[in-house]
Order: C-alpha cells, then sequence, then structure tokens
C-alpha cells in the first residue's frame, strides 16, 4: 500500500506540471469555453485519442529494454535532467504572454491535432513520462502501464474541464496571480522530485 500511495503522489505532482502548462491546447481550451463551457472534456477526449496509444507504445519499448542493467540508470538520469529543464522552461513560460487564438475545428479534433502535433508533449513523454512509465511497469508488469495512465489521465479531464468552465464564466483566476503562483510552486516541487530520482540510484 505505501509503495502505491508514493507513486501516486509522484504521478500526480509530476504529471500536473506538464497537463497546467500555459501551452496552444491550454489556449484554444480558454478560446473553446467562451462558446461552450464544457469544451474542454471533449478536447480531453482527443487528447486522450492520442496519448493512450503514445503511453502504450512507450512501455512496449520500456519492456524491451528492461534487460539492459544500464537501463534504468540512464533513464532515471535523463528523466531527472529533463525535469530540470522543463521545470525552468515552465517557470520562464510565466513571463510570457499566451495568445488566445480561436481553433477552425471542433473541441474533440482540436485535441486530436493540438496533442498530436505538439513537440512538447511528446519530449515530455519520452523523457519524464518514460521514467515514469519504467516505474509502473518494476512493480505491477503490465498492469502498471493501466495503473500510471489512470493516475494521469484524469488530471487531463479535471483541468481542461475546469479551464473552459472558468472561461465561460469570464473568471480571471487563468491569467491572474493566484494561477502563476500555483503553477511556480508545482514547478519547484518538480525540481524536488527530479533530486528525489537522482539520488536513488547513489
Amino acid at each position: 500500500m505505501q509503495e502505491f500511495l508514493t507513486f501516486f503522489v509522484t504521478v500526480i505532482v509530476v504529471s500536473i506540471s506538464g497537463v497546467i502548462t500555459p501551452g496552444p491546447l491550454f489556449a484554444s481550451t480558454v478560446s473553446s469555453g467562451l462558446k461552450q463551457s464544457l469544451a474542454g472534456f471533449k478536447i480531453a477526449i482527443g487528447h486522450t485519442v492520442v496519448e493512450l496509444p503514445l503511453i502504450f507504445f512507450i512501455g512496449l519499448g520500456v519492456i524491451s529494454l528492461e534487460n539492459f542493467s544500464e537501463f534504468r540508470i540512464l533513464i532515471t538520469v535523463f528523466g531527472s535532467l529533463s525535469i530540470f529543464m522543463f521545470a525552468a522552461l515552465q517557470i520562464r513560460s510565466l513571463f510570457h504572454r499566451v495568445d488566445i487564438k480561436k481553433s477552425k475545428y471542433g473541441p474533440f479534433m482540436t485535441g486530436i491535432f493540438l496533442t498530436g502535433l505538439n513537440p512538447f508533449f511528446l519530449v515530455w513523454w519520452f523523457t519524464i513520462g518514460m521514467k515514469l512509465i519504467s516505474d509502473s511497469i518494476i512493480m505491477w508488469s503490465w498492469w502498471g502501464i493501466g495503473i500510471m495512465f489512470g493516475l494521469h489521465i484524469w488530471m487531463d479531464y479535471a483541468w481542461l474541464g475546469f479551464v473552459s468552465m472558468t472561461s465561460a464564466k469570464g473568471a480571471s483566476f487563468l491569467v491572474g496571480r493566484p494561477y502563476k503562483a500555483l503553477f511556480l510552486g508545482i514547478n519547484c516541487i518538480l525540481v524536488y522530485f527530479g533530486m528525489v530520482f537522482l539520488l536513488d540510484i547513489f
């Protein structure tokens, strides 16, 4: 039980840094929310269509490489360094304005296109995400992929749904200081987890 709770907290903290990123998906959700308060949930479904098979195929790759003794060390070091870089870029993004642009497509297709064509999303899963997938497989074999995905994906629905419903009401939280403070705090915690990952291999 302790093992699951530790992994649960790790997935939540590490994942949320990517979930609430103020990027194209976030901007389109705000725009779509002005017209449909539940657009965020439809965008999340489109996001899932891309994310689920990607995680499955990364899991296949991880399983095929687990026999190499150096793999765990390499993925931990690479994942930790990626966390530090990702956190730095995230904090830097706080000082840049996010343009709210209208999508040419419906919420569902927007979720697919802005996920599949987002290099930041792909880099996240092939670095930080791969560490989470690897840890889940070690603990629960193939079932671990499903457990990790379940712990991660609900946050996409919760956040994107919240964003679209909040933007529909014209709330200022999404562009105000509370959001920036939350974002900064989460990325500081993310750096802490990066240090913990590194210390685990020594």
